[in-house]
């Protein structure tokens, strides 16, 4: 429970510091008038267009999933959006367990088969996030920090794929050297739930065995990214200021590989000051830059964390029985 606090408080000190230099030396009089002469209608076609991206995002883990267990998208459509609100609401991305947790429960998947799925997503999210940023290079005059940012994403990302795409490729010499230097080291009824946790991790990874399924799901991973810029497009008609499109693509790169550090639930601030730093580096006013940033935050998190909090109360699921059962064992599932 401490340790829940600490990074609870973590997260919301990095919030604030980010917060605080977005903000700082604005007039906030001059952003509240921005915020209430925008002409919010565009956000309607923006909202639609995002919820196409959360299907492309559904299709995407049906694929990762198919070789496990066939599920229709209609019946994950839901899951992904519990996954994202929870992502939303509750602190170090725990959205992704929950959604795990929901898939068991309904589906019969087990959690971490799931999760080496989502964490396939993850790596190609990012590597989709660092093409959008390399693509824009040759057109923007990007500040230092944020060359050191799309340096460290680079070898994070580029990393793990490489190391989960070695696992995945070689799952025998995976096992055979886990439970040989691993699986000595650890006590009796552990050492026998991890094992099992293991080999159906592996289970999950096996997409990455197919070029075949690695062109479809990076081909995906665009589609859905492409989508969530023209959200930003749109969103950027109800402000007085027009960029080209491939500065939005840029903004909607540097602001999600941002969102990997830790911070509040939500991604306050390290979401915020991004965005606004990509704007004004391009010539837009700060106080607009902002007013659209935050216009575009609360888009993206209300609509998505709403549907997903809807679907979480019809499927009658608690936080305290998420984590109550991802404590146990996983009983004889897939």
């Amino acid at each position: 429970m401490k340790k829940k606090k600490l990074l609870v408080w973590i997260g919301m000190a990095i919030s604030a510091f980010f917060l605080y230099e977005a903000l700082k030396g604005l007039h906030l009089k001059d952003v509240y008038q921005n915020l209430l002469h925008a002409q919010y209608w565009w956000l309607v076609p923006g909202i639609l267009v995002y919820f196409l991206a959360v299907v492309l995002r559904t299709w995407r883990w049906h694929y990762l999933l198919r070789r496990i267990k066939g599920i229709p998208v209609k019946r994950l459509f839901p899951v992904v959006t519990i996954g994202y609100m929870g992502n939303n609401i509750y602190v170090a991305r725990a959205g992704e367990l929950l959604r795990a947790y929901v898939l068991k429960r309904n589906e019969g998947v087990s959690i971490s088969a799931s999760l080496a799925t989502i964490i396939v997503e993850r790596i190609f999210d990012g590597l989709v996030m660092l093409l959008f940023v390399f693509l824009t290079l040759p057109f923007v005059p990007m500040p230092l920090n944020l060359q050191r940012l799309v340096i460290f994403a680079s070898f994070l990302f580029l990393g793990a794929l490489f190391v989960f795409f070695v696992i995945a490729m070689s799952p025998d010499w995976t096992q055979s050297n886990y439970r040989k230097y691993v699986l000595p080291r650890l006590p009796g009824k552990i050492g026998e739930s991890v094992d099992g946790l293991v080999e159906r991790f592996l289970t999950g990874l096996h997409s990455l065995r197919s070029p075949v399924d690695l062109a479809m799901i990076f081909f995906t991973s665009v589609l859905v990214w492409l989508a969530e810029t023209v959200k930003y497009w749109f969103v950027m008609h109800a402000f007085p200021f027009s960029v080209p499109f491939y500065v939005l693509m840029l903004m909607n790169g540097i602001v999600n590989l941002a969102t990997t550090i830790p911070s509040s639930p939500g991604y306050v601030g390290t979401f915020d000051l991004p965005g606004i730093e990509v704007l004004a580096t391009f010539g837009v006013p700060r106080v607009l830059a902002t007013a659209y940033t935050l216009v575009l935050h609360a888009a993206l998190w209300l609509p998505i964390t709403a549907l997903g909090a809807y679907y979480m109360w019809r499927e009658q699921i608690n936080w305290g029985k998420v984590q109550a059962s991802l404590s146990q064992d996983e009983p004889r599932t897939l």
